[in-house]
């Protein structure tokens, strides 16, 4: 009769990770470029009463007698799929179409990796740099920060859709010679999210594919425009009432369980 506890406890375990996930999913529903995550899960070892055997002739159990030992989680996936684009009108919002990432410098040596092209301009000593809304550098494919000329009004920057910046400065068109830097992942489910729409690289992840080099299908940069998140608030909720029912279940079996223990107690000899 344990048995039946232990198995309870474990869904209820998952089933409120599982709450966690969609409530977290739920509260970035207008976050930028958020990416929905899904927990995966995996059943536990089985208990084997009797084993499926025949004999010489052919005859004896065809079944297994099998009694499952529970649920775990074993993994958040995270789903890359494109989010809507949301006109903005201005010129340092970028929102890619395809598989890339931005690159942010966000330490002395450290690179990390975003869809949120929601960028400003940062104002310096004789020139002005591409950041993020929390001042860290965008870099270019040379991985280097993206400097404006200080003479340069933000109204004035024009964006390609492969990254190429250039400015309007006195009616003239003037290449800037940069080109925003914006990267592939063999596997983007290796990415370890950081928070801030930050991604960093694992060995499961593998190393950043440059788009510019030409390996890989190159992306589309839209200028004026943001990526959304693309957590489907419908399904969230039903994904939710599913979770919370399952968890009410598994809390009726350990409820269950609890009354059959007390009759087994109470039989008199």
């Amino acid at each position: 009769m344990m048995r039946s506890l232990w198995t309870a406890a474990s869904g209820m375990n998952a089933q409120q990770l599982n709450v966690d996930t969609i409530s977290n999913n739920i509260s970035n529903v207008n976050t930028n470029s958020y990416k929905k995550e899904r927990l995966e899960f995996k059943s536990l070892l089985y208990q084997t009463m009797e084993r499926a055997s025949l004999d010489d002739a052919d005859t004896g159990k065809p079944v297994n007698l099998q009694v499952g030992l529970g649920v775990k989680p074993i993994a958040t996936s995270r789903m890359f799929t494109q989010g809507n684009l949301e006109r903005t009108e201005n010129k340092t919002d970028l929102a890619i179409e395809g598989q890339g990432f931005f690159m942010i410098q966000t330490g002395e040596d450290e690179v990390s990796y975003t869809r949120d092209g929601s960028f400003k301009i940062s104002v310096g000593d004789g020139e002005n740099n591409l950041v993020t809304s929390e001042g860290y550098y965008v870099l270019s494919t040379d991985g280097e920060p993206i400097a404006i000329p200080e003479n340069v009004a933000v109204k004035d920057i024009t964006i390609d859709e492969n990254g190429a910046v250039s400015y309007m400065l006195d009616g003239e068109i003037e290449d800037l010679g940069v080109t925003i830097g914006v990267v592939q992942f063999a596997n983007p489910q290796g990415l370890e999210a950081i928070g801030g729409n930050l991604y960093t690289t694992t060995s499961a992840s593998g190393e950043p594919i440059l788009e510019e080099d030409g390996e890989v299908t190159r992306s589309r940069i839209s200028q004026g425009y943001i990526e959304l998140s693309n957590v489907n608030i419908a399904e969230e909720m039903v994904n939710l009432i599913v979770a919370q029912r399952a968890y009410e279940l598994n809390s009726k079996a350990i409820t269950t369980s609890d009354e059959m223990l007390q009759q087994a107690n109470n039989l008199k000899k």
